[in-house]
């Protein structure tokens, strides 16, 4: 064996080595140019998805407001209906009597607001998470095909 030919830089072609440096930065900026792409698109819809439901929830928000003042309101009036009642008894049956249906008219009514309110909070959670599931669906399908 020669020692010569171990050592011997004859068969180093610096062109190539160029070629192949060249090759490899420009696959590297080209992963790199795709990689920013993908992550700017999804920080876009991750922002859109964020604003969407900011503004679900301010909509929910008074809506479950609205509901709160209108079960405020059907109490005020049926208390103060109760009252005006209560002006006119001329005898302890007769208070028996109203005291009696006015609580069970306002156990109904309650039942009817909570039940109407809790409707109102589920619609509004379902509308506000609807975002971030069709955005986490998206991804999950995005990376599915990946």
């Amino acid at each position: 064996m020669n020692t010569k030919d171990i050592f011997s830089f004859s068969s180093f072609d610096p062109s190539k080595m160029q070629e192949s440096f060249r090759d490899f930065a420009e696959k590297g900026a080209a992963q790199s140019k795709e990689a920013y792409a993908k992550m700017k698109s999804a920080t876009e819809e991750a922002t859109k998805t964020v604003e969407a439901t900011v503004q679900t929830a301010q909509a929910g928000t008074v809506e479950l407001g609205l509901k709160a003042i209108d079960a405020m309101r059907t109490n005020a009036d049926l208390s103060l209906s109760h009252m005006e009642a209560l002006l006119g008894v001329k005898s302890v049956a007769e208070l028996v009597e109203l005291q009696t249906a006015f609580i069970r008219k306002q156990a109904e009514v309650t039942i009817e607001q909570a039940k109407a309110i809790q409707e109102t909070a589920k619609k509004v959670a379902d509308t506000m998470t609807k975002p971030g599931k069709e955005a986490a669906e998206k991804v999950m399908s995005s990376l599915k095909v990946a």
